[in-house]
């Protein structure tokens, strides 16, 4: 006699999923707290003041996918800070997107900005920390990143995860209880990225086993995704009750 398929057996004979393909629209961008206004100066460049805007904050809040739609919507080049130099810097381009720009070789950075500014060309930049506190050696760069508007995004909040992750299954027509969505939320790494890679390996699981997307289902596509080297995912311990009661 056979022995019984389990889901982590489902989920174990399945290849990993390829990388899902980042998002360059602006559709798929969900508004926030944390990123409102962001958003709202993403909407226009036309306002920004010298024809600039850095958006700065830590990884995974969705400041790469704001410069791809951007450039996407206005026809602007995307580049990365270590892509840029001074023959990029100095040609001729509608706009530009630059991701990473702290990275950017400062003589490069300083031609660019110059020359974005007396092109009247957007000149969009994305970086962890504010430009004027990026570690610059040249005094007129620094003064220009001084000037710069800078728009913080802070990390994700949980409903903008949770509405992110209901998009991503909605987008590929996957029903999930609505315990099992709380189960994943509280499970898959707190990006944008994680959480486009787990709803694709949900899909293809799903596909696979030819039934719905169950807990069990769902613990085994993480812990392979993203599980210890037991192959196992973390429980978070239980919240303890406030002392006191209820208040």
């Amino acid at each position: 006699m056979q022995p019984a398929v389990t889901e982590r057996d489902r989920a174990a004979q399945l290849p990993l999923p390829l990388p899902v393909a980042p998002s360059a629209a602006r559709a798929d961008l969900v508004a926030d707290a944390s990123n409102a206004a962001a958003l709202a100066w993403l909407d226009r460049p036309g306002d920004w003041p010298l024809h600039r805007l850095a958006l700065f904050g830590p990884p995974g809040t969705g400041k790469s996918h704001m410069l791809r739609a951007a450039a996407s919507d206005h026809g602007w080049r995307l580049l990365r800070g270590t892509e840029l130099t001074e023959a990029l810097a100095l040609a001729e381009a509608p706009g530009t997107a630059l991701d990473e720009a702290e990275a950017a070789p400062e003589p490069a950075l300083f031609h660019l900005i110059n020359r974005s500014a007396e092109a009247g060309a957007p000149l969009l930049l994305a970086a962890r920390e504010a430009p004027a506190r990026w570690p610059v050696a040249l005094p007129d760069l620094a003064s220009r990143l001084r000037a710069t508007l800078a728009v913080g995004i802070a990390a994700p909040t949980e409903a903008l995860l949770g509405a992110l992750l209901a998009k991503h299954l909605a987008d590929r027509q996957l029903r999930v209880a609505p315990e099992v969505h709380a189960w994943l939320l509280a499970r898959i790494p707190r990006e944008a990225a994680a959480i486009a890679t787990t709803v694709a390996a949900l899909d293809a699981a799903a596909l696979a086993g030819g039934g719905a997307i169950t807990r069990p289902l769902a613990r085994a596509v993480l812990a392979r995704l993203f599980g210890d080297d037991d192959g196992s995912v973390a429980e978070p311990p239980a919240a303890s009750p406030p002392p006191g009661g209820m208040g």
